[in-house]
């Protein structure tokens, strides 16, 4: 069997793939920057370590909602359980579509929750008492991350296979 068989499944197996890896890369990337931040005030005050962790960990919820689209293509093009589908190409593209909203938007905002995350660290630095306030600003970016996941789960979901 030749890829042109089975483009299909190819478009959909490489929906799945941009999920992961781009929300991945997203949080990945911010979590970096979010742990630079948290470093530099652990070393100046280790009492603030679970606060500064947290803050870290924020961007890290996009890698896990890529993730989830990703399992949740593998399961619906039949890789994970049954045996994959026999796709017709344009399903493959649908499927491909619906997994970009959390690949594209996982990337980005798993970017900039990590800079603003590390803005946060260091208001828990100056002022730990503020905390909640500080949590305020990533798990607005976060907002958007989840309305992602939300529509490329219903997108994924709504293709009829």
């Amino acid at each position: 069997m030749s890829i042109w068989e089975n483009l299909g499944i190819v478009y959909a197996l490489l929906g799945a793939a941009i999920a992961v890896l781009m929300a991945g890369a997203g949080s990945a990337i911010g979590v970096g920057v979010a742990g630079q931040a948290a470093s530099g005030v652990v070393t100046e005050d280790p009492s603030k370590f679970a606060k500064v962790l947290i803050m870290q960990l924020l961007p890290g919820t996009q890698g896990l909602y890529g993730l989830l689209i990703g399992f949740i293509t593998l399961q619906k093009i039949g890789i994970l359980g049954s045996g994959a589908a026999d796709l017709t190409p344009a399903t493959g593209l649908m499927i491909l579509a619906a997994c970009l909203p959390i690949g594209i938007v996982g990337l980005i905002s798993g970017k900039y929750q990590g800079m603003t995350s590390a803005a946060a660290i260091g208001i828990v630095a100056k002022k730990p008492d503020q905390f909640g306030k500080a949590m305020l600003f990533p798990a607005m970016v976060e907002t958007y991350a989840i309305l992602a996941l939300l529509i490329s789960f219903l997108a994924v979901n709504g293709i009829k296979i």
